[in-house]
């Protein structure tokens, strides 16, 4: 019976404070904007503001989710749920200094369940039988097949120095030297994909308000849309982490655990406030210039870096140790 409670209890403990991250983070990125555009941002319900998000789950959740008459009930009614699971389950191998479950293929778990996300996309424009929703979802999902690529090309480049699979092993290759400054070249692509591979300006595709009205989710509402809010944001936080974990030392073994958590978060929240600054900052891109970007730029460089970085890992291996 105990083991039972802590199995439900464990996953709960995990969902939570990040469910929780997720809705501050969209007050933070309001107040952002707000302040980037000379205004003041959410500063009415409650203090500052404060209580906005808490506000507009609660208003989300008590419309009527309306379904269109033609729509598939199965499929359109799923789609919001497989795409907020997806996102949860992401979190289960990320070190928050101690991971939820230490897998020894960390990284290729976050590849394939990332790469189940495609499903929920797809599902939810073709199930809404809107001709609009199933262009936003065909975009999203070239779009993201597309960016994947580069991402598994960065990541095996990673792993190469690394040695392992596990996000732990980065933590250890990096208490000398954080891998951002040997490998600058694979963070800035590596970053600029996981703005495209979140759907996140400037290459928010998926959602141009002004040719597709809302994307592939143009037929929802209520809480079946904030399902997919939800899991698009948690998708930012667990990106920027990823991002921390793989270039940025996420946690030191020599710091306590509570230090390493402060370490983690602050470098987290760095990188997701660049998310909002490039929003903020910068027009959304044509559709053919995000294609051109990833195939034919991102694609031969990482191809290169990785047969380099190959070369220089096999070379050092086959050097007889110094004394």
């Amino acid at each position: 019976m105990h083991s039972s409670i802590t199995l439900m209890l464990n996953p709960l403990c995990f969902i939570i404070p990040v469910l929780l991250a997720v809705a501050f983070f969209t007050l933070v990125e309001r107040k952002v904007l707000g302040y980037m555009q000379l205004r003041k941002g959410p500063n009415i319900v409650g203090p500052y503001g404060l209580i906005q998000p808490i506000a507009d789950g609660i208003k989300l959740f008590i419309k009527e989710p309306i379904r269109p008459s033609t729509a598939s009930p199965l499929l359109f009614t799923l789609a919001p749920a497989i795409a907020l699971s997806l996102s949860m389950i992401l979190w289960t191998p990320i070190p928050t200094p101690h991971p939820m479950a230490n897998l020894n293929l960390g990284m290729l778990f976050i590849l394939a369940i990332s790469s189940l996300a495609v499903y929920s996309i797809l599902s939810s424009g073709w199930a809404s039988n809107s001709k609009y929703a199933l262009i936003g979802a065909l975009r999203a999902v070239a779009q993201t097949i597309s960016y994947e690529v580069s991402l598994g090309l960065i990541l095996l480049s990673t792993i190469i120095f690394t040695g392992g699979f596990t996000l732990k092993m980065f933590d250890h290759t990096q208490e000398s030297i954080w891998l951002i400054i040997p490998t600058w070249p694979l963070a800035a692509m590596w970053f600029t994909s996981t703005l495209a591979e979140t759907n996140r300006a400037p290459f928010d595709l998926t959602e141009g308000e002004s040719e597709l009205v809302s994307g592939f989710n143009v037929e929802y509402s209520g809480g079946p849309f904030s399902l997919f809010f939800l899991a698009e944001y948690a998708n930012i936080l667990l990106m920027s982490t990823l991002s921390t974990t793989i270039f940025l030392g996420a946690t030191n073994s020599t710091l306590p655990p509570e230090l390493s958590s402060v370490n983690l978060m602050t470098k987290t929240i760095l990188l997701s406030f660049c998310f909002l600054w490039i929003r903020a900052s910068y027009p959304r891109f044509r559709y053919d210039q995000l294609m051109h970007l990833i195939w034919k730029n991102f694609l031969p460089i990482t191809l290169t870096l990785l047969i380099w970085h190959t070369a220089i890992t096999t070379t050092f291996a086959g050097l007889p140790p110094q004394n």
